[in-house]
């Protein structure tokens, strides 16, 4: 199937193929994350979380680098009332991709390092090449992960392992990713897109509604004690009750066993 440009910034774009979009950052030569490619971001997650015709989402900065971090000349000239005033916009932008509702995967080549492994972090899984390096550097500037990586980070491996990454500034490898839980799958460097497409190919045949709820569920019960993490689940659960694709998936479970189900997601 051929894809469209649905979305055409300066440093970024949307195309979808099917109902798979891939968010490419097309910065060369390494994706560095400036201010203006950080915004298109945030446009783009915002389109992305609203359009009806997506079910799953790829991002990818090329076959051979994800995003090498901030753009640090761009930052050295900014002072503490630029930041002050402009990290928050920053930190909208990957919220914004956190935030889109159905399933991201994050395709790594080469480096993600800082921001690039911060924007990795707000995808559901990474598909990460073999001789790919994550890592949040940041205390080797004099500054602390700023995009939301001392959060997710955490949140995703564990307090312990996210602190020897972020106080040493260290990078890791593609196995030590897949170790930690960093990489959920580690493919050859030229298979990277096309594990990563196909894999949110997979969630696209899925219930829309359903994969949104359960990302939902998922990402505000980790915010909260157990007790309230389950009524999340329930008032989720319960309300797909009201949905026509709980009625097909279950109406073609019982006719021909599971994965027949032809979701109009609604």
């Amino acid at each position: 199937m051929s894809t469209e440009v649905v979305v055409q910034g300066e440093l970024t774009r949307v195309e979808l193929d099917g109902a798979v979009a891939t968010l490419r950052l097309d910065r060369p030569p390494v994706n560095a994350l400036n201010l203006a490619m950080q915004a298109e971001i945030r446009t783009a997650a915002r389109w992305l979380a609203g359009a009806r015709e997506v079910r799953a989402v790829v991002i990818y900065g090329g076959p051979k680098m994800f995003a090498a971090g901030a753009d640090i000349k761009e930052m050295a000239a900014m002072s503490y009332q630029d930041m002050e005033r402009d990290s928050h916009l920053l930190q909208e932008s990957f919220s914004a991709v956190a935030a889109i509702p159905m399933p991201v995967v994050a395709a790594v080549t080469g480096f993600a390092l800082g921001g690039g492994c911060e924007l990795a972090l707000c995808a559901d899984l990474r598909v990460v090449g073999e001789r790919a390096k994550l890592g949040q550097p940041e205390v080797l500037l004099g500054v602390i992960p700023g995009l939301g990586g001392s959060q997710r980070l955490p949140r995703l491996v564990g307090p312990s392992r996210a602190k020897d990454l972020i106080l040493t500034g260290r990078y890791v490898d593609s196995e030590e990713a897949r170790s930690i839980g960093l990489a959920d799958r580690v493919v050859a460097d030229d298979a990277v897109y096309e594990e990563a497409l196909a894999l949110a190919h997979t969630f696209a045949a899925g219930a829309p509604l359903a994969l949104a709820a359960a990302k939902r569920a998922i990402d505000h019960g980790l915010n909260a004690d157990i007790a309230t993490g389950c009524e999340i689940e329930r008032q989720a659960f319960a309300g797909l009750f009201a949905t026509d694709d709980r009625r097909i998936g279950m109406e073609s479970f019982l006719a021909e066993g599971p994965g027949k189900a032809d979701f109009l997601g609604h």
